[in-house]
């Protein structure tokens, strides 16, 4: 049976290296879905990826801010009635503006519950009302919300509502035979990651790629036989 993986924030990093180990899995993917927001990465990334695949596999771009909820709902119309089930989604798209709990500004705070919390949310609740059953959802959390990290507050609370909500899915969702997937990367060498830590040399910590071999791993069968209540990937 043929199946479909949407992928969020697959414009680069961890998403992208996602798509590209999806797009050449042996999992029957024919259809390759990366959503992210407009971005000349986006554009240049899809096109390389595309070509490299040629027509062994299907790849999909979706343009949409996830962090808009109006427009991300569209969007998961649009993708559903285009491509019917969405078999593997993986939640990854990421946001913050890390700084000292006195500096933060509240726009920022809701724009990083509304990437990094509502989205996933939105995500998995629409192609539920739309009828979609999930085989596995990977919902990206973070280590860092685990422990909290001083000036990190918004991304630390966001990816500590990813885990919590993620133990609820798997419960909900187990009637239908899907799993639920926490994954909590540790330092990661992404874009998001220079952000948090810019004074960091990124050549020492784990690569994106590294993440993407992990969740392959998660949505195929020998997935099934890890403890998935929140797996943590670090060196």
């Amino acid at each position: 049976m043929s199946k479909t993986a949407l992928i969020t924030g697959a414009s680069k990093g961890i998403g992208l290296e996602t798509a590209h180990r999806l797009a050449a899995s042996d999992l029957d993917i024919t259809t390759v879905i990366l959503m992210a927001r407009q971005s000349d990465d986006f554009d240049a990334n899809f096109a390389a990826l595309d070509a490299e695949m040629g027509d062994s596999v299907t790849l999909v771009r979706s343009i949409v801010d996830v962090g808009d909820r109006d427009a991300l709902i569209v969007a998961i119309g649009e993708l559903y009635a285009a491509h019917g089930t969405i078999h593997y989604l993986v939640n990854n798209a990421g946001y913050t503006n890390p700084v000292p709990i006195h500096q933060v500004d509240f726009e920022d705070f809701e724009r990083t519950m509304a990437v990094n919390v509502y989205a996933p949310f939105t995500l998995v609740q629409e192609l539920l009302h739309l009828g979609n059953r999930f085989d596995v959802i990977v919902n990206i959390a973070s280590t860092a919300g685990i422990n909290g990290r001083s000036g990190w507050l918004t991304y630390s609370a966001s990816k500590a509502a990813v885990i919590n909500m993620s133990e609820v899915m798997r419960d909900e969702l187990k009637i239908y035979g899907t799993r639920v997937v926490c994954l909590s990367p540790g330092r990661t060498a992404t874009a998001l990651r220079r952000v948090l830590a810019p004074e960091e040399d990124p050549s020492t910590i784990m690569q994106p790629q590294h993440v993407a071999q992990v969740i392959e791993t998660m949505l195929g069968p020998t997935g099934q036989y890890v403890d998935q209540q929140n797996v943590i990937v670090r060196q």
